[in-house]
C-alpha cells in the first residue's frame, strides 16, 4: 500500500511571504527532488527558479518527510501583483494532480506577496469532532472564482490548531494508522509507563490513557495536605482519555486535520473492532465518528486555502495541552515529572515542524537546527532532554510581518509572568522582558495590528467569575488566564497604551473564548488617547456551550454596562468599552457561531469593516459605534475640508 501513497500528504502550505522569501510548508512520502518555479499569471516561462534540495527535508520515517522550504532572491520578488507558483518535477507539475488544490480556472495556485494588510482573516481554535462547521472551507467557497487580490492579504491562525488533549476515539485510531503507514520512527522513554510509542498500539490504549498520565500534590493546599488527599492528575484536562503523547502522534495529528491525503489510506473504524470499550465509549465512539466524518468532508478545500492564503500561525494552550504554563504550580508538576516534561516538548517539536517554522524561518539558528535533527533522527531520551534545555532557553516564537500596517505576533504561552505569592495564582500571559520585546516591536509606528490569542481586553463578567475561582484555588477549573488576572502584566499593557510612543491605532486579533465580539475601546484621563479594537473570533470549529454565554451576557449587561445603575463602581477605571452590535438582528453582541473572522482596515489602519464569515457562509458585520462614527466623522472634515 505504501507505493500507492501519493508525494504530498500534507500541504503545500503557504507560509511567510514578503519580498525578500516565500516558504513553502509540506510533508511528502518521499524525498522532494523538485523545483520550485515562481510565475507572472499566463506566462509559461518562470521568473524564479530554486530547487528544493537545497532547502531543509527531515526525514521522519519511511515514507514521512517534512519540506521546510524559505526561497529567497538576490533581487525582491514581485508586490501586490498575482503571481503563480509550481512544483516541476521531471518536466511534470506535481501540483496539478493532487485533487481540488486549483481553484476553478487556475493552471497554478495564484497568491500575492502583499506589502499591505488591507484584508486579514483570522480566528483560532478548531476541533475536529466538535458539531458545527468548519470556517475555513466556508472562506474557500468564498474564495473560488475571486480574483486572487480579492482575497485577504493574511490568514491568521491564532491559536488551537489541533487539540492534543482532546483527541476522539476515531481519530486517535486514524493517528496510530498512520504511524504504521508511513513508518514513522518509534520514540523511545526513561521514567516513564512506557518504554516505547509503539506501546500505545490503538488495540490496548483507547480512552485508557489518562491512567499512564502522571499525577502529583504539589498543588494541594492545606487542608488536602493535612488529609493527605491522593494525587491528583498534572495534565488538567477533563478529556485525557486520548491525549497525544509522542512525536509523531503530533505530527500524524497535523496530516490528519490539514489534508485529505492520508484519510484515503487509513479507515475510520467501527466500535465493535475494539472489544475493551464499554457501552457508553462506545456510544461516544458513533457520535464522534459521525463528527470527524463531516470535518474530514472538508480537508480538501482547507488544503486548498492554505496553498493560496499567506498563512500565520502562532500557539495557544490546546496545540500542546490545556491549562499550559497556566499558574506556576502547573509548571512545577510538569518539571518534576519526566514523562510530563517529554510529552509537553513532543508537543512544542511537533509546533515547530508544522506551525512555528514557517512564521519566521530566520529565527531559527543552526545550532537549533542541530538539536532537533539529532532527535528526529534518533528519538529518543538522551536527545529530547537537549531538546528540553534548548526550548528552556528560547524566546523567538513571537514575530513580526513587515505589512503596512505592521502584524506583530505575540507569545503568550512560553514567557509568562509568574506569580511569587502561590502556586495557584494564574500567572501573567507575558513577563516584563518580553512586554518589553512587545514594546519595542509597536513603538514609532503609526499603526499596528497585534495577534494576542487571548484577548487583551474580554467580558468582564467571565473575568469576574475566573478571578472568584481563582481565589477559591481553583484557576484550572476556569482557564483564569485573561490579561487583567495578574497585576504585573496588566498594568505593564496599559502603560504600553499610555506611551507617548505608542500607534495612535490599535487593532488587536484573538480568539481562543469559542465567540466572537468587538470593542471600541479608550483610555480615560489620557489625552490623546490611542485607539484601540479589540476584535475576537473563535472558534473555526467550536462554540461555547449554551444558554451559559447568553446567561454570561445577560448577567454582564446587568452588572456592568453602562446603562447598569451598579456602572458606577463596576466599570472599568482606566479605560472605556464600548461594544459593537452585529449586524443580523439580534439583540446580543457576543456572536455564538463558528467563524473566520475578516477586518478590512483604511489606509491609518484603522477597521473600515470587522465582520464574520460563519461556518455556514453567513456573512455578519460588527456595526460601528455611535463614538466611532462621530470619530470617523471628524477625521473625514479634517481629512477633506
Amino acid at each position: 500500500m505504501q507505493n500507492d501513497l501519493p508525494l504530498f500528504l500534507a500541504g503545500p502550505i503557504l507560509r511567510r511571504t514578503t519580498a525578500n522569501e516565500i516558504c513553502l510548508w509540506a510533508i511528502t512520502s518521499r524525498p522532494l527532488d523538485a523545483t520550485f518555479q515562481l510565475y507572472a499569471p499566463s506566462d509559461n516561462a518562470p521568473l524564479y527558479v530554486s530547487p528544493f534540495a537545497e532547502q531543509p527535508r527531515i526525514e521522519l520515517g519511511d515514507h514521512c518527510h517534512v519540506v521546510m522550504a524559505a526561497f529567497t532572491d538576490t533581487h525582491t520578488f514581485p508586490t501586490n501583483v498575482p503571481l503563480e507558483y509550481d512544483i516541476i518535477e521531471n518536466a511534470t507539475s506535481l501540483l496539478r494532480d493532487i485533487k481540488g488544490l486549483l481553484y476553478d480556472n487556475e493552471d497554478r495556485p495564484t497568491f500575492v506577496i502583499s506589502t499591505q494588510a488591507n484584508y486579514i482573516a483570522h480566528g483560532s481554535c478548531r476541533h475536529p469532532h466538535h458539531s458545527c462547521e468548519d470556517a475555513l472551507v466556508a472562506l474557500d467557497k468564498k474564495n473560488n472564482g475571486l480574483d486572487a487580490n480579492a482575497r485577504a492579504d493574511l490568514l491568521i491562525m491564532g491559536g488551537d490548531q489541533i487539540y492534543a488533549d482532546d483527541v476522539c476515539g476515531p481519530l486517535m485510531s486514524a493517528i496510530r494508522q498512520t504511524i504504521t503507514l508511513l513508518g514513522m520512527r518509534d520514540q523511545t522513554f526513561e521514567d516513564a509507563p512506557i518504554s516505547a510509542c509503539s506501546d500505545l498500539a490503538e488495540t490496548t490504549m483507547l480512552y485508557q490513557r489518562d491512567a499512564l498520565l502522571p499525577r502529583s500534590t504539589i498543588n494541594h493546599g492545606l487542608f488536602k495536605r493535612l488529609f493527605k488527599a491522593e494525587p491528583e492528575p498534572v495534565f488538567s484536562s477533563g478529556t485525557t482519555e486520548n491525549h497525544l503523547i509522542s512525536f509523531n502522534e503530533f505530527i500524524a495529528m497535523y496530516m490528519l486535520v490539514w489534508s485529505p491525503s492520508v484519510w484515503a489510506f487509513i479507515t475510520l473504524a467501527e466500535n465493535d473492532e475494539f472489544p475493551s470499550l464499554t457501552t457508553e465509549e462506545r456510544k461516544r465512539w458513533d457520535d464522534q465518528k459521525s463528527e470527524l466524518k463531516v470535518f474530514c468532508a472538508g480537508l480538501t478545500q482547507v488544503r486548498r486555502l492554505m496553498a493560496h492564503i499567506p498563512t500565520y500561525m502562532i500557539f495557544d494552550d490546546h496545540d500542546i495541552t490545556d491549562d499550559f504554563n497556566l499558574t506556576v504550580g502547573w509548571e512545577r508538576a510538569i518539571y518534576e515529572s519526566p514523562f510530563a516534561h517529554a510529552i509537553i516538548n513532543n508537543g512544542m517539536l511537533g509546533y515547530f515542524f508544522c506551525q512555528g517554522w514557517g512564521n519566521n524561518p530566520a529565527a531559527f539558528s543552526s545550532s537549533f537546527w542541530q538539536t532537533v535533527t539529532r532527535f528526529t533522527a534518533t528519538p529518543n531520551s538522551a536527545h529530547l532532554n537537549e531538546v528540553i534545555a534548548l526550548f528552556q532557553h528560547f524566546e523567538q516564537w513571537q514575530y513580526t510581518i513587515p505589512t503596512s500596517p505592521k502584524v506583530v505576533v505575540i507569545d503568550t504561552r512560553t514567557r509568562r509572568w509568574r506569580s511569587e505569592s502561590s502556586n495557584n495564582k494564574p500567572s501573567g500571559l507575558m513577563d516584563w522582558e518580553s512586554l518589553m520585546d512587545f514594546q519595542q516591536d509597536v513603538f514609532n509606528n503609526d499603526a499596528v495590528v497585534v495577534v494576542s490569542p487571548a484577548p487583551m481586553f474580554g467580558v468582564k463578567f467571565i473575568e469576574t467569575m475566573q478571578r472568584i475561582v481563582t481565589f477559591c484555588g481553583q484557576p484550572l477549573a476556569t482557564d483564569s488566564e485573561n490579561w487583567m488576572a495578574h497585576p504585573g502584566s496588566a498594568n505593564a499593557l496599559l502603560n504600553i497604551f499610555k506611551h507617548p510612543k505608542t500607534p495612535k491605532n490599535f487593532v488587536i486579533l484573538s480568539g481562543d473564548v469559542h465567540y466572537s465580539f468587538a470593542y471600541d475601546i479608550r483610555l480615560r484621563f489620557r489625552k490623546g488617547s490611542p485607539r484601540i479594537w479589540q476584535i475576537t473570533c473563535s472558534g473555526f470549529r467550536n462554540q461555547f456551550p449554551e444558554p451559559y454565554l447568553s446567561l454570561f451576557e445577560w448577567f454582564d449587561r446587568k452588572l456592568f454596562w453602562p446603562e447598569s445603575p451598579l456602572n458606577v463602581v463596576t466599570r472599568r477605571k482606566r479605560m472605556r468599552i464600548e461594544r459593537r452590535c452585529p449586524d443580523n438582528g439580534s439583540n446580543q453582541f457576543l456572536l455564538n457561531r463558528s467563524a473566520i473572522g475578516e477586518v478590512h482596515l483604511h489606509a491609518d489602519g484603522s477597521p473600515s469593516r470587522i465582520g464574520l464569515l460563519t461556518g455556514r457562509g453567513e456573512e455578519i458585520a460588527f456595526l460601528p459605534t455611535e463614538g466611532e462614527q462621530e470619530a470617523l466623522s471628524v477625521e473625514s472634515d479634517r481629512q477633506y475640508p
